[in-house]
């Protein structure tokens, strides 16, 4: 046990027979179970983890491949069955420094968060070690996730070595999470739409020429709806109908004030290719729409900020 809690690890892995036995082998002694979730792989990933020897260790194993997401949840599951009061998610391919284990363990026993997940940004020489293309992905994500989350104060959404309480995984619906890759987004959005506290521990992630297996046109499309369609369901649901805010009405009217002023304006420019010149009073119809508009997100993104769960 951790300061008197019982800890179990996640481990979801997919085809990592050469890096998942160093993962388990590495898990810290003060964790109580360890989950290996083996998610349909191909190769001999569950024989590897049966060969540590350790009585801490177990394996469930898909029959079918279901994504990170759902190897996640399989392994939540049994942590919770197993009465751990925190589980901890690290992933089978040893990007995760088990030695960071305990400070996301503290902000939750000593600082009564009910979330905490590692930021790669936080730590020296995560830049210049990360790919690029990661770095500019992650940070459009994060912008979009902020957004449709809530948590403003959060960064490095993808990152899944996270941390959460028995309490609040009983409490988030399985059937709102996304079994994919979008699985810490769509967790990021309902632990918000019901008041869980959430921290960013800096943790430097462990890479090892691990190449990702994200798509990134198809993602990037896929997850651009998801964020922004989670994002409306978050301000109807907390803002309008459990409790009405005007944040709600501030985003609802200045977007619609936004999207006039955006397109009438395209549509007066367009008119006035040429020697034709559209009279002030048709520009002032494009420009005061958008002004207000801009102005009335701007305040409920503030107000949106100043209530989120700290």
């Amino acid at each position: 046990m951790y300061k008197g809690k019982r800890i179990c690890v996640v481990v979801p892995a997919h085809n990592e027979r050469d890096r998942i036995r160093h993962v388990v082998d590495t898990i810290p002694s003060c964790v109580d179970h360890v989950v290996v979730v083996d998610d349909a792989s191909s190769d001999d990933t569950s024989a590897v983890v049966h060969q540590s020897g350790d009585p801490r260790v177990e394996v469930k194993r898909h029959d079918e491949n279901q994504g990170v997401g759902g190897a996640i949840l399989t392994g939540h599951q049994r942590a919770l069955d197993l009465d751990a009061d925190i589980s901890v998610v690290m992933a089978g391919d040893g990007q995760m420094d088990p030695n960071y284990l305990s400070l996301l363990l503290d902000a939750l026993i000593d600082q009564g968060y009910d979330f905490a997940k590692g930021n790669r940004f936080l730590t020296k020489g995560t830049l210049e070690e990360m790919p690029r293309e990661r770095i500019v992905g992650n940070a459009i994500l994060t912008f979009m996730t902020k957004f449709a989350s809530g948590y403003w104060h959060l960064f490095d959404p993808q990152n899944g070595y996270t941390a959460i309480s028995a309490e609040a995984l009983r409490t988030i619906p399985r059937n709102h999470l996304k079994r994919g890759y979008l699985f810490e987004n769509s967790l990021l959005c309902e632990l918000n739409l019901r008041g869980f506290r959430a921290k960013d521990v800096g943790i430097p992630a462990i890479y090892r020429g691990q190449r990702s297996g994200i798509r990134a046109g198809r993602f990037a499309l896929g997850a651009s709806l998801f964020l922004f369609r989670r994002f409306w369901r978050r301000i109807v649901l907390k803002y309008l109908l459990r409790d009405f805010h005007p944040i709600a009405l501030f985003y609802l009217s200045g977007s619609l004030l936004l999207a006039w002023g955006i397109a009438f304006g395209a549509y007066v420019a367009y008119l006035s290719l040429g020697p034709p010149a559209a009279s002030v009073g048709t520009v002032m119809i494009s420009i005061l729409p958008f002004l207000v508009g801009f102005q009335l997100v701007l305040t409920a993104v503030t107000l949106d900020v100043w209530s989120a769960p700290k």
